[in-house]
């Protein structure tokens, strides 16, 4: 859609019924293939993990099943990791940085730590290139009991089988979409005014406010910085949140019901990849993706030595 804060679908003002929803269901449309570009990719790694089909999608079983990855030789006297991507399915370089780990850095790494890796949480919104599931429903929203999104209640499901995790690391994208489709889009569905927003240019995280760990974000921002630019703030914010340092903001993760707070850890993050930048390329961002993950396991490294 254009600049606008009208959304085409909706009555402003006005909270979406069912009717409206299904309306916007209805001019949904898939736009690249999970199987050939996810699944495709993960089936070589069943060779070097264990991997897990924790669930499958209602919408279409035989063509969204759920995958997690797990380190061989899973040892109760190692801290636990969690890497999850696609919980927004439109943000490639969390699901394609997730499953480059996996395959370049995850075996290295599980000489120190047991890892689980969950790259694609929403298959559907993968193929849709979708923030949201079929139901309207942001998942990234829904990490609570009884969960309205079985996206998220799978993943809960899958990850109450690790144990206790140690730390998560979230992977996710900004991308000027979320400005020019996906906030009007929450305005209209909510039946509030769409107040437009800043996106910022570059890479910066989203840390736990209950547990904001400065020192771990660090890590990870200078280990990013080496691929991709760091978002400078806008007049000491980022998305119009005070930043709690360079590159870095907080959110009441488990508050705002976000996958990010769904272990009871020690450390947890959310990357935020910009993509639309022209600085960037798509292996860039997914580079950006795993120097986050591997910034942040070099942290705790050190941390726990």
């Amino acid at each position: 859609m254009t600049d606008s804060t009208v959304y085409p679908i909706g009555t402003p003002g006005q909270k979406w019924t069912d009717a409206e929803k299904a309306q916007w269901l209805a001019q949904v449309t898939i736009k690249r293939s999970y199987q050939e570009e996810v699944v495709s990719k993960l089936t070589p790694l069943a060779n070097q993990f264990e991997q897990v089909q924790y669930g499958a999608l209602s919408y279409d079983t035989d063509k969204y099943p759920l995958f997690g990855f797990k380190t061989p030789n899973w040892d109760s006297n190692k801290k636990t990791i969690l890497v999850t991507g696609g919980v927004h399915g439109y943000e490639t370089s969390g699901v394609h940085g997730a499953i480059q780990f996996l395959a370049t850095k995850a075996k290295h790494y599980s000489q120190y730590f047991n890892i689980a890796v969950a790259p694609c949480v929403s298959p559907w919104g993968y193929e849709t290139i979708n923030r949201w599931n079929p139901k309207a429903i942001d998942p990234n929203r829904s990490f609570y009991a009884n969960s309205p999104a079985e996206e998220s209640a799978a993943l809960m499901a899958f990850v109450a089988t690790l144990g206790e995790v140690y730390a998560h690391i979230d992977l996710h994208e900004t991308t000027d979409t979320d400005e020019l489709e996906f906030r009007p889009l929450l305005s209209a569905r909510d039946g509030v005014e769409y107040d437009k927003g800043v996106i910022p240019d570059g890479f910066y995280l989203v840390g736990d406010s209950d547990n904001p760990t400065p020192e771990f974000q660090k890590a990870i921002i200078d280990s990013v910085a080496k691929v991709t630019h760091i978002a400078p703030d806008d007049n000491g914010q980022l998305i119009e949140v005070p930043i709690e340092q360079f590159g870095v903001i907080n959110y009441p993760v488990k508050k705002l019901s976000l996958c990010a707070g769904i272990t009871v850890n020690h450390f947890n993050t959310t990357t935020e990849v910009y993509p639309d930048s022209p600085h960037v390329t798509t292996q860039q961002c997914n580079h950006a993706q795993v120097a986050a993950i591997t910034g942040g396991l070099d942290y705790i490294v050190d941390y726990l030595n």
